[in-house]
């Protein structure tokens, strides 16, 4: 891609951007930051959902034995 092609590039997208109602910016943000994973399976993965099933069970498990 040549650098006057990458220009015209950024001024459209830049554009389209401005022209956009700040509302609606916000609403898409709003939108892509609820479809996003917590932060903690970013970080680790499914290791906290396994850790979290595990605990669960075994309280349950705890929970039946002492009634």
């Amino acid at each position: 891609m040549k650098s006057d092609e990458y220009v015209r590039f950024l001024t459209e997208q830049f554009v389209r951007y401005m022209e956009t109602p700040r509302a609606e910016r916000k609403k898409v943000r709003m939108e892509q930051k609820a479809a996003r994973p917590p932060f903690r399976n970013q970080l680790f993965g499914q290791i906290p959902d396994a850790i979290e099933s595990y605990a669960s069970r075994i309280t349950e498990r705890l929970h039946k034995h002492k009634k």
